[in-house]
C-alpha cells in the first residue's frame, strides 16, 4: 500500500518534522503561508464538526490538507504550498460532496455538503472499529464447554478474554479490521465459493503472510473461526450498521492533517520519525523518514519542498545470499496473484527508526544471516559469556544525512523497536521481539571506535526472587521449579523499549503475553554499574480488566504509560506504590496491583463483549507539551479508529482527534 506521511496540528502546536528552533538545513526553510477560507453547509443549514479535504497532485508528491469545521461551519486551510486543489467535505450523516477547485488566496471557498439518503450511505465513512462493533464473540460457556457444544472453537481458545486477546493481537497486528475490504468478500465472488466460511479460510492465506496470517486464523478453530467471520460479514452485506460515531466536538474540532502520498501500491512502510524523542528541536523544518519494510528503502519526504525519493538500506552479505522474512505466496493474492512483492530485491527488513541528537537515522534492519562469533559462550565477550546469544533475525545500521552514506551495525541481539536513552552515551537501546533480552548500543563508543563489539552489551530477565538485592548464580532457569533460595530468570518477549529519562540505568519493555504472564507484563531492567553482573529485572503483569500491552512510553519523572491494545485501555504504572518490589513469588508479577491505573478508551463495544472495538497499536508521552495539552500528556493511537486519544490523567477526560474516516 502507499504510505501517506503526515503531520498533525493541534491547535497551534505540531507534531511532526520541524517543530521548532533551527533547521539543520542550508538556506531559509519555511512552510508556505498560502491558505483558503470558507464555509460548509447542507440542506440543514451550518455544518459544524465535518472534515474539509484539500487535495493536489500538483506538487512534487501528491499533497492533502484535512481541517475540521467550527460551530458555524467556517473552516480554515492553513500553510497550503502553491497549486490548485480539490476541496470537499466529509462528515457523519454526510455523503462525501462533489470536489470544488480553490488555489492558496481564495477567502470565500463555500462548499455544498451533501446529506446521505439513507443510513447505510452515512454508514460507508465510519471508522473501521464501529464496523468491528458488529461482531459477536463466542461467550464463556461455549469457550469452557466440550465436544460440539464448543461449536467448533480450539480447546486452546478457553475464555473470551482469552479469544479478544489473539484475535486483536494477531489479527491487530497487521490489519486494519473493520475496514471496507476487511468487512467483505465481495472482490472474491468471482472465485466462486460456495459459501462466506470457504472464502474466509481461503482469504487468510493469500498473499505474501499468507502463512503467518492463517496460522494465527486456524489457532481459534477453523470451524468455529471462520463462521464467526463468516456471520459478520453476511450481516453486513445484508444491511447490518453499526452506531452512528459523534461528530467531534471543541477542541477535536482544532486538528490540522498534513499528508504527502509517497511510495508505490506495494509499499510496507511500518514506521516514520521527523525529529529526536529526547529533543524535539532536532531536524527542524527537516525531512520525515519512513521505513519501507517489504522493500528495503528508506523513504525520505522534503516537508518544505514535498520531494520524496528513496535509500536503499545495505546488507553486508550480498544481498542475494541474505535470508528475506516475507516468503513467497502459498495462494496467489486476490490482487497481486502469485507476485513476490517483498523481500527478495532489498531483504534488510527495516522495521522501526530513530532520530539521535545529531539527525542521523538509527534504524532496526537486517545485516546478515549467521550470528558473529563473539556471540558464543566461550567467545571471551563478557555479555556472551553471561548470557550467549544464539539467534537474531535482525540487527542494526545509521545512515547519515550529510553524506548519504549507511553504517551497519551487526547486534547479538535480534532488534525491532529502538529508543535512546537521556545519558552522556547517547546509548540506544532495543528489544528483542522474538527474545528475552534488552540490548543496548553505547553510540558514544561506537561512533569513537566503529567496533560492534565494544559499543553493544545485553541482559537477560532475572527476577531477585530471594531478595537479596543482587543476582547470583545459579538461578533458576526458565520453565524450572522455582526454588525461593535463588533468582529466577524468566523469558518475556518484548513488543518495545523505553529509557527512563531520569535514571539513566533503568529501561522498560512490555511484554504481549508468556506462559507467566498470559496477558501481558511490563518489565523494568535496571543495568546497574557493571552490566551484565549489576543487570536486575522485575516484572509486573497486567491486571483485569486489561489485556495486551504493545506500544510503551515513560513521562519525565520516568513513570511507564503502556497501550494495552487488545482491552483498549491506556494504563499507568507507578512503582512507588508498590509495597514490595522483589523476594518469593515476584516473577509472576501479581505483586503490585496497587500501582496500576486503566482508563478505558472511547467508542463502542464489540457486539456482546465488554471490550471496546478500538485497537491500540502504539502510544506516547509528550514530555515537551508540543501539542499545548499540557507536559506529560499520554497520547494514544486508534489504528482502528483513524485517531489520537489524549488523557487527561488529572481529569481523565480523553480527547480524539480523528484525522478524517476512511471507508
Amino acid at each position: 500500500m502507499k504510505k501517506l506521511l503526515g503531520a498533525i496540528t493541534v491547535g497551534l502546536f505540531i507534531i511532526s518534522s520541524s517543530v521548532m528552533a533551527q533547521a539543520p538545513m542550508a538556506g531559509e526553510r519555511k512552510y508556505p503561508d498560502g491558505y483558503i477560507t470558507g464555509k460548509v453547509t447542507s440542506e440543514d443549514g451550518p455544518e459544524a464538526g465535518v472534515w474539509v479535504i484539500a487535495e493536489t497532485k500538483e506538487t512534487n508528491t501528491p499533497y492533502i490538507k484535512i481541517v475540521v469545521t467550527d460551530d458555524d461551519g467556517n473552516y480554515v486551510l492553513p500553510q497550503l504550498p502553491e497549486a490548485t486543489y480539490n476541496v470537499w467535505v466529509r462528515g457523519y450523516g454526510l455523503a462525501d460532496s462533489e470536489s470544488v477547485e480553490g488555489r492558496p488566496g481564495d477567502r470565500d471557498l463555500d462548499l455544498t455538503a451533501v446529506v446521505a439518503s439513507t443510513p447505510a450511505e452515512a454508514a460507508e465513512v465510519y471508522p473501521a472499529d464501529y464496523w468491528v462493533s458488529l461482531m459477536e464473540f463466542p461467550g464463556d460457556d461455549v469457550l469452557t464447554a466440550e465436544g460440539e457444544a464448543r461449536q467448533g472453537f480450539a480447546p486452546a481458545i478457553n475464555s473470551q478474554k482469552r479469544m479478544m486477546h489473539e484475535f486483536k493481537s494477531d489479527c491487530g497486528f497487521c490489519h486494519q479490521i473493520g475496514n471496507q475490504i476487511t468487512r467483505s468478500l465481495g472482490h472474491m465472488d468471482a472465485l466462486g465459493f460456495d459459501s462466506s466460511e470457504e472464502a474466509w479460510i481461503y482469504r487468510t492465506q493469500t498473499g505474501v503472510r499468507g502463512g503467518s496470517m492463517f496460522g494465527n486464523f486456524a489457532q481459534f478453530g477453523l470451524p468455529g473461526m471462520s463462521s464467526m467471520m463468516a456471520d459478520w460479514t453476511d450481516r453486513i452485506e445484508a444491511g447490518a450498521l453499526p452506531p452512528a460515531p459523534p461528530r467531534p466536538q471543541g477542541i477535536e474540532r482544532n486538528i490540522v492533517v498534513t499528508l504527502r502520498d509517497i511510495g508505490g501500491d506495494t509499499d510496507f512502510m511500518h514506521d516514520e520519525i521527523t525529529t529526536d524523542k529526547n529533543n524535539p528541536t532536532v531536524n527542524a523544518y527537516g525531512p520525515t523518514y519512513a521505513v519501507s519494510s517489504g522493500h528495503g528503502l528508506l523513504s525520505i519526504v522534503d516537508p518544505i519542498t514535498n520531494d520524496a525519493y528513496d535509500v536503499v538500506i545495505p546488507t553486508r552479505e550480498d544481498p542475494r545470499e541474505v535470508n528475506s522474512r516475507f516468503p513467497p505466496p502459498g495462494q496467489p493474492s486476490n490482487f497481486w496473484g502469485y507476485e513476490h512483492l517483498w523481500g527478495p530485491e532489498n531483504p534488510s527488513d527495516p522495521h522501526n527508526a530513530m532520530l539521535g541528537p545529531d539527525g542521523r537515522v538509527w534504524i532496526t534492519s537486517k545485516v546478515r544471516n549467521n550470528q558473529p562469533d563473539f556471540c558464543d559462550r566461550d567467545s571471551g565477550n563478557k555479555f556472551s559469556e553471561y548470557y550467549p546469544r544464539s539467534f537474531s533475525n535482525r540487527q542494526a545500521s545509521v545512515y547519515d544525512p550529510a553524506t548519504g552514506e549507511f553504517e551497519l551495525i551487526d547486534t547479538c541481539f535480534a532488534t525491532h523497536h529502538l529508543q535512546f536513552g537521556t545519558d552522556p552515551d547517547d546509548t540506544l537501546y532495543f528489544n528483542e521481539l522474538l527474545g528475552p533480552v534488552f540490548g543496548w548500543v553505547n553510540t558514544r563508543v561506537f561512533d569513537l571506535t566503529h567496533d560492534e563489539e565494544a559499543a553493544q552489551g545485553w541482559c537477560p530477565q532475572i527476577i531477585d526472587t530471594n531478595g537479596d538485592g543482587v543476582i547470583t548464580r545459579p538461578w533458576n532457569a526458565w520453565g524450572e521449579e522455582v526454588d525461593p533460595n535463588l533468582d529466577t530468570e524468566i523469558q518475556a518477549n518484548m513488543y518495545t523499549v523505553i529509557p527512563d529519562p531520569n535514571d539513566t540505568n533503568v529501561v522498560w519493555g512490555a511484554n504481549e503475553n508468556s506462559a507467566l504472564h498470559p496477558y501481558g507484563s511490563i518489565i523494568r531492567l535496571d543495568k546497574g554499574n557493571n552490566p551484565p553482573e549489576t543487570c536486575v529485572s522485575e516484572v509486573y503483569a497486567i491486571p483485569d480488566p486489561g489485556f495486551d500491552p504493545r506500544g510503551m512510553d515513560v513521562d519525565s519523572e520516568g513513570n511507564p504509560w503502556v497501550a494495552l491494545a487488545g482491552s483498549s485501555h491506556w494504563a499507568y504504572f507507578d512503582r512507588s506504590a508498590c509495597p514490595v518490589l522483589n523476594g518469593p513469588g515476584t516473577e509472576m508479577g501479581t505483586h503490585c496491583e496497587a500501582g496500576w491505573t486503566l482508563y478505558e478508551t472511547p467508542g463502542p463495544k464489540i457486539g456482546n463483549t465488554d471490550v471496546p472495538a478500538d485497537f491500540h497499536y502504539f502510544g506516547w508521552v509528550d514530555q515537551h507539551d508540543i501539542t499545548g495539552l499540557g507536559k506529560d500528556t499520554p497520547i494514544i493511537n486508534g489504528s482502528w479508529s483513524d485517531s489520537l486519544i489524549a488523557l487527561d490523567p488529572e481529569s481523565g477526560e480523553l480527547t480524539e482527534v480523528t484525522s478524517e474516516p476512511r471507508p
